[in-house]
């Protein structure tokens, strides 16, 4: 299991200008622990980060497209993310 804060990670520890991609998994609307991969635009692995064991996950990453792609116990899913801005956190919640 990560380091992830209980109740989430917390946005305090982002620097200016950094530009985050965060968010929960769930399976049948439970929280729930695993990996989440993080894909570019042309679907070429870029990181993987555990999730805390409430399912939460961060990645800091550039603009652009990217997709998450999370991987749990019996099952996956992918979700297209585009991040439009830099030094913004976007929010992605995935259900497997």
């Amino acid at each position: 299991m990560c380091g992830a804060q209980i109740g989430g990670p917390d946005l305090a520890t982002l620097k200016p200008g950094e530009t985050a991609i965060q968010g929960q998994i769930t399976k049948d609307g439970e929280p729930v622990s695993g990996y989440v991969r993080l894909l570019d635009s042309t679907g070429e692995f870029t990181a993987e980060v555990p999730t805390s064991a409430t399912g939460q996950f961060r990645f800091y990453a550039a603009t652009g497209s990217w997709t998450l792609r999370a991987l749990v116990p019996g099952a996956q899913a992918d979700r297209a993310v585009v991040v439009a801005e830099a030094g913004g956190v976007t929010d992605v919640a995935i259900a497997v």
